[in-house]
C-alpha cells in the first residue's frame, strides 16, 4: 500500500489515454453484467425448479389440451402424491406490451404445490370466497400501480374473445429471489363455467403438474403417468419441471453459450486494448524504471508495480462497470414483461469482481516481466 501513490501517478501521466481505456473496461463489464441478467432471466427459473415436481403436457405440444379428467387418474398413478393443473389464458391489459402471464388454477391445490408463492392467509381466505377474484406476484402489481380491491379488466384474444374482469383479492410475494412475480391467478372454476356458457374448451387443461413421492423415481414415475395414457386421443409427455422450463429457454437457443461466446469476444477485445495501453506505458518509462532499480527497488518490486498499476486499472473499470449494470438493472425487466426473473445475481456480481482481477494480472504480467528484466546501465541510456 506504501507504493499507491506511485500508481496513481504512473496511472495519471497520460490522463486521456488512461480514462479511454477505463472506459473501455467499464462498457465491457456493463454488458457482462446485462448479459449475466438476461441469462438469469431465461434460464434462472431452472435451478428454481422443485426436484419433486414432473410437467406433464400433451405429447405433440403444449398448445394441445388435455381432459380435465385426467387429474385423478395421474393421482392412482402409484408414487403420484398430488396433480394440480394451469392454462394458458394469454390475456392482453390495455396494450398487448402489456405482457404477463396469466392463469386459471384451483387456488387450495395451486398453493400447495408451489410454496414459493408466498400469500397472507386473509388474502387465500378472501379468493377462495370470491369467484372471480384474482392473486397477482408484487412485481405486476407495482408495474401497474394495482392495489387490492381494484377490478382488473384483461382482454383474451383465445379464450372468447372477450374482456374478462377480475376482482383483484391478494398479492403474493415470492419466498426466494428469483421466483417469478409477475404472473396473475384466477380461479379455475370461474374460467371453466364461462367457457360452458359459450360452449367451447370446457373441461380441457392447458399442463399439469404433479408431485412425486419420491425424486430419486421420477423418471419411472413420468414413465407410468405417460404409460397410463399411451394409445388415448390425448397422450401425454412427462418431465422434470427444471426441463420443461430448459425447453422454454431452448427455443430461442444454447443461451449459455450464446453469452460465452460474446463475452469472449468482448473481453478478448478489452485485453488486446489494456494489454496495448500497458505495454505502451511500460515503453515510456523505461529510464525512470532504470531509476528505481539504480536506488534499490528490486525485480520483484518492480514487476509488483506494474502488476498492480494493470490490476487497478481493471479493478476501477471493472467495480464502476458493474455498478453501473446493477443500477440499471435493477430498474427492472426492460421488456415490460417477457424476462420475469431479471436481475443481476449476486454470484455473478463476485464473478464479474474476480474477472476483473484477472483481467488485470493477464493483461499486465507480459509488460511487467519486461521491466523486471530491464538492466540498470541500457535503461539509463535511454533517458
Amino acid at each position: 500500500m506504501k507504493f499507491l501513490h506511485l500508481i496513481w501517478a504512473n496511472l495519471g501521466r497520460k490522463k486521456l489515454r488512461t480514462s479511454l481505456t477505463l472506459l473501455s473496461i467499464v462498457v465491457a463489464f456493463v454488458l457482462f453484467g446485462f448479459l449475466c441478467a438476461i441469462k438469469q432471466a431465461l434460464v434462472g427459473g431452472v435451478a428454481l425448479a422443485g426436484a419433486d415436481r414432473l410437467i406433464v403436457r400433451h405429447k405433440v405440444s403444449i398448445i394441445q389440451l388435455l381432459p380435465e379428467s385426467y387429474q385423478a387418474r395421474m393421482l392412482r398413478v402409484p408414487g403420484v402424491t398430488a396433480a394440480v393443473h394451469q392454462t394458458w389464458f394469454g390475456g392482453i391489459y390495455q396494450d398487448p406490451k402489456n405482457f404477463f402471464m396469466q392463469c386459471p388454477v384451483v387456488p387450495a391445490e395451486f398453493m400447495a404445490m408451489f410454496p414459493e408463492f408466498q400469500l397472507p392467509p386473509e388474502q387465500m381466505k378472501a379468493w377462495l370466497a370470491t369467484r372471480t377474484g384474482a392473486i397477482v406476484g408484487r412485481n405486476t402489481a407495482q408495474r401497474f400501480g394495482w392495489k387490492i380491491g381494484d377490478k382488473i379488466p384483461i382482454m383474451s384474444p383465445i379464450w372468447m374473445r372477450k374482456t374478462w374482469e377480475f376482482d383483484l383479492v391478494g398479492i403474493y410475494d415470492g419466498r426466494d429471489k428469483g421466483t417469478d412475480t409477475t404472473a396473475l391467478f384466477f380461479r379455475y372454476d370461474f374460467f371453466d363455467e364461462s367457457r360452458k356458457a359459450q360452449n367451447w374448451g370446457q373441461g380441457q387443461v392447458g399442463w399439469y403438474t404433479i408431485r412425486v413421492q419420491d425424486p430419486a423415481q421420477a423418471a419411472d414415475v413420468a414413465r407410468r403417468v405417460d404409460d397410463e395414457f399411451a394409445n388415448s386421443p390425448a397422450e401425454t409427455k412427462t418431465e422434470p419441471e427444471g426441463a420443461f422450463i430448459q425447453g422454454w429457454a431452448n427455443q430461442i437457443g444454447n443461451i449459455a453459450l450464446i453469452v460465452a461466446a460474446i463475452l469472449g469476444a468482448v473481453f478478448f477485445t478489452i485485453l488486446l486494448v489494456t494489454g496495448s495501453t500497458m505495454s505502451q506505458s511500460v515503453r515510456e518509462r523505461i529510464g525512470e524504471l532504470g531509476v528505481l532499480k539504480a536506488i534499490g527497488f528490486t525485480n520483484g518490486h518492480v514487476l509488483g508495480l506494474v502488476l498492480a498499476e494493470s490490476c487497478l486499472l481493471t479493478v476501477l473499470g471493472g467495480l464502476l462497470g458493474l455498478a453501473l449494470a446493477w443500477l440499471m438493472i435493477s430498474r427492472g425487466d426492460p421488456t415490460g414483461g417477457l424476462l420475469p426473473l431479471f436481475f443481476f445475481p449476486a454470484r455473478d456480481v463476485l464473478l464479474g469482481a474476480g474477472l476483473s482481477i484477472v483481467l488485470g494480472f493477464v493483461t499486465g504480467i507480459l509488460p511487467a516481466q519486461q521491466a523486471m528484466r530491464l538492466r540498470v546501465s541500457e535503461a539509463l541510456r535511454r533517458m
